[in-house]
């Protein structure tokens, strides 16, 4: 009953993963009046629990890695994953670096990808609008991130989300 109301208010959670800000400027262009993102019902938020899409801009670097895990899995279901800009998608010009991932989808699921150095506001509303359309058809099935976690232990009845996180070193071989 609820699937076809989810779309109409959508909060997005805004993360930069250590990006140069051009996509961040970008992001506040497209809730500016000139672009009025917000005519879509959506409300730029920062608090992930009550967030129902991801927007992430920057390239992913091992410090922020565990965050950006972190801030996914306290995300309810259903969720939609937005990279905005080539550093979030591949790495950009940061790719290859030593502290530098190569993209977000190694170790979160991504549903919309924005290309381009500063990805365009008008590219921006496009990927919004397609995400909207992504999260009705989601279900609320759980899905987990793809790196990162051992096996979940419980510490006094509770999940830590801490304790199941790789830390850098660690073997993660277990994809």
């Amino acid at each position: 009953m609820f699937k076809k109301f989810r779309k109409k208010s959508p909060w997005i959670l805004h993360y930069n993963a250590g990006s140069c800000n051009g996509c961040d400027i970008e992001i506040l262009a497209c809730l500016s009046p000139k672009y009025d993102l917000e005519r879509f019902g959506v409300i730029n938020t920062g608090n992930p629990k009550q967030s129902d899409i991801f927007l992430v801009t920057g390239p992913v670097t091992m410090r922020s890695r565990e965050r950006l895990v972190e801030l996914y899995t306290q995300m309810p279901e259903p969720k939609v994953v937005i990279a905005v800009g080539s550093c979030t998608c591949t790495g950009g010009v940061f790719r290859d670096m030593y502290n530098v991932e190569d993209g977000i989808d190694r170790y979160i699921p991504v549903d919309v990808y924005i290309p381009g150095c500063a990805a365009s506001p008008e590219l921006i509303i496009d990927g919004v609008v397609k995400a909207l359309d992504i999260l009705e058809k989601k279900t609320k099935e759980r899905e987990k991130p793809f790196r990162l976690f051992k096996d979940f232990t419980l510490k006094d009845g509770i999940v830590s989300r801490r304790e199941s996180a790789l830390r850098i070193g660690d073997d993660d071989a277990k994809d």
